[in-house]
């Protein structure tokens, strides 16, 4: 088994202790009479002292205590303390570590302070200055770890105000959502549907967390702008007059205008997606004939799946289609209304998709 091997058996669990009163100490040098004066010095100051010649006694040693800190001497003959280093502090990144040799050479102490030890020293010792090192390098490990784990506490807390905060934000933007499918007759499973098609699609398209968690509830604001649309045009039960459908049209801006300008993340994605979501890949949809990727990315991936579902569920105009006329329908439309590269992620997940219609079936099935 190779040294590196053997480091990595050895467990994890061998981290600095700040609760300790007193450090672990282990000394590492081929000379044994230099390794037993410096440990002798160590007690007297009140340290755990242990002392290894070579790599053998360091493994056995890290196997059965947890150090503190690490003295090594550069030179010896099995492996290098360089090398020593490299390996230790692979698996004990929180182990403090003193080089030691009797050759003041700079590029050796820039090279193992590179490699990440905490001090490095020359032979021979001046007992006193040598405590006083010891001392300060354990004292700097205990207070950077205290900061790195205070700052962890903090993280942690401000990661589960966050979600909290987000989770509000959430409920709040999803019951008014439900309150305008009240007007034009979209059910509540429906914008639950359209978010989680749109995580899927987010997923799939490599999004960050972050985004996806934005358009799982921007989703589903893509049509809230109907709220300003009369009942008579909104719920009309047959083909709408060019007029009509003009004022349908006017929805998307004013979605946009209920959800945009706050300099609220998620608000802005569901503002862009409400404003652009009936834009088509080839310039010719509305409210401003964008084409290809000047269309925002969410808006095209609502633009699939709400067509998806649309055609999947009754509307007060028409009866549902087959999943299979629907694609085909949809098929159809590829590099015209849809991104081809978004529609090929579509047809990708299909599955996905289509076990989150099932899932969330309308209470009246359609598709």
């Amino acid at each position: 088994m190779g040294e590196s091997e053997k480091v990595h058996d050895i467990s994890a669990s061998h981290l600095f202790d700040i609760s300790a009163p007193k450090a672990n100490i282990l000394v590492v040098d081929d000379e044994i009479l230099i390794g037993e004066v410096i440990s002798e010095w160590l007690q007297i100051d009140g340290y755990d002292c242990d002392c290894a010649t070579g790599v053998e006694e360091v493994w056995k040693l890290f196997q059965q205590k947890k150090y503190d800190l690490l003295i090594s001497d550069i030179m010896m003959p099995d492996i290098s303390g360089i090398e020593l280093l490299g390996l230790v502090r692979k698996q004990f990144p929180d182990l403090a570590v003193i080089m030691a040799t009797a050759v003041d050479d700079r590029d050796t102490a820039d090279k193992a302070l590179q490699l990440g030890a905490d001090g490095y020293v020359i032979k021979p010792f001046q007992m006193n200055e040598f405590l006083i090192n010891i001392a300060n390098i354990l004292e700097k490990k205990r207070l950077s770890l205290e900061s790195n784990r205070y700052s962890e506490i903090l993280e942690d807390k401000v990661r589960e105000r966050t979600a909290e905060v987000r989770n509000r934000e959430e409920e709040i933007a999803l019951r008014l959502i439900t309150a305008t499918g009240y007007r034009d007759g979209e059910t509540g499973e429906h914008i639950k549907r359209i978010g989680l098609y749109s995580v899927a699609m987010a997923k799939a398209l490599g999004w960050d967390q972050e985004s996806i968690d934005f358009i799982r509830v921007g989703a589903p604001m893509h049509d809230i702008g109907k709220i300003g649309i009369p009942d008579g045009v909104l719920r009309k039960p047959h083909r709408l007059s060019s007029d009509e459908y003009g004022i349908i049209k006017e929805h998307s801006r004013i979605g946009a205008t209920i959800l945009g300008g706050s300099g609220i993340a998620l608000l802005d994605l569901a503002a862009d997606i409400a404003l652009y979501h009936h834009e088509r890949w080839d310039g010719k949809g509305y409210p401003f004939g964008l084409k290809g990727d000047d269309i925002p990315e969410g808006a095209r991936i609502v633009s699939i799946v709400d067509v998806y579902d649309a055609l999947c569920h009754d509307r007060v105009y028409r009866k549902s289609y087959s999943e299979y006329d629907a694609i085909a329908l949809m098929d159809m439309r590829r590099g015209t209304h849809f991104d081809p590269l978004l529609y090929e992620c579509f047809l990708d997940i299909l599955p996905t998709i289509r076990n989150i219609r099932h899932e969330y079936r309308d209470t009246i099935p359609s598709c």
